[in-house]
């Protein structure tokens, strides 16, 4: 098998733009033997700022999606479920912030690192098509599935994480409970049409919070209404549209009532809404779902607020952010694979 590389598949979406195929050669760039550097200044890897669990366990959930890994990619995934395991203590917490010194510079929690890291070896637990790399996979997820976190977003990704275990052992008793516990975390949509949403302001990530509700009205008895979960996104979607573009929530975030700013816009957040989207597609079979995972393609080729491509398709890495006078050009791990992830559902229709 040969790596993936970045040439244009078919013209896709409504504005007709080529997509390229997901590209993992500044990933890999990104890494090395001990697991993912974090920031970067304009491609090159900035080794002072370490490792972080966040982003480690982000790799693993788009090196497991992968449906033919290459063999770059499988040892790709080894190495970041490495990482996550050395990270994670007896009690199923997990350590964030790796110096380059290997060295941990915090004590392990229970944070939006952990709800990623459960993520990550749950993707991995279910769609890694190596055996052995899923049951250790399964057997971190299981440690990390006993705790529970106070913090929506926290709980959200490891919902979507007990999500994949459930896809593929659904008897899995810890992941229907996180998965339970996940859903009533974030909670439901308010009664006011002009904003339901749980909570008062929209942060970061937010079709997550929308996505795991979803999930758990189909894979947990007694689970939420359906509807709470598609009407949180499908609201989330109509605010984030402008003159039928992406216009994602900025990383100052928007408050009910406030002026809603346009900048920076975070490439998470499209990723983020790219999946959300695909899972609403896939449990209702209404491909209108498919719109959005098309507009969050477009977002990456150009088709944003400051119509400017948001990645390089000279070394396949992902800008770090939209900023009114165009994209900031580092490009860092949490960009590049928010590229990756939403490129993965775009290859489906490829």
């Amino acid at each position: 098998m040969t790596a993936t590389t970045g040439r244009p598949a078919a013209p896709f979406g409504a504005r007709g733009l080529a997509v390229p195929k997901p590209n993992f050669t500044h990933l890999t760039r990104l890494s090395d033997d001990t697991g993912l550097f974090e920031h970067a200044r304009h491609a090159i890897a900035r080794r002072e700022h370490g490792y972080c669990t966040d982003d480690v366990a982000r790799g693993l959930v788009v090196t497991s999606r992968e449906p033919e890994p290459t063999e770059a990619v499988l040892r790709l995934a080894e190495r970041y479920l490495a990482f996550l395991t050395h990270a994670q203590d007896a009690g199923g917490a997990f350590h964030n912030r790796l110096g380059h010194d290997r060295r941990w510079t915090d004590e392990p929690g229970v944070g939006d690192w952990w709800g990623r890291a459960l993520w990550g070896l749950g993707t991995a637990a279910a769609r890694s098509p190596a055996g052995w790399i899923r049951e250790e996979a399964l057997v971190a997820f299981s440690r990390g599935a006993t705790r529970r976190s106070r913090a929506p977003h926290a709980m959200a990704f490891a919902g979507l994480g007990a999500a994949e275990v459930l896809r593929r052992h659904p008897g899995h008793a810890a992941a229907a409970a996180l998965l339970a516990d996940a859903a009533g975390t974030v909670g439901g949509p308010g009664s006011d049409p002009r904003w339901p949403w749980p909570r008062q302001q929209l942060t970061y990530a937010n079709a997550a919070l929308a996505e795991v509700v979803i999930t758990a009205s189909q894979l947990r008895h007694g689970g939420p209404p359906l509807d709470d979960g598609l009407r949180m996104l499908a609201w989330l979607r109509d605010v984030q549209l402008r003159d039928g573009r992406l216009s994602v929530i900025p990383a100052g975030g928007w408050r009910r009532g406030a002026a809603r700013l346009r900048h920076d816009q975070q490439p998470i957040e499209v990723a983020a809404f790219a999946d959300a989207c695909a899972t609403a597609a896939a449990v209702t079979g209404d491909r209108d779902w498919d719109t959005g995972v098309h507009q969050a393609v477009g977002w990456f080729l150009g088709d944003n607020d400051v119509g400017t491509s948001m990645w390089d398709p000279e070394t396949g890495g992902g800008y770090d952010g939209l900023t009114a006078h165009g994209p900031n050009l580092n490009q860092g791990a949490e960009s590049t694979l928010a590229l990756i992830s939403t490129l993965q559902h775009a290859a489906r229709w490829s």
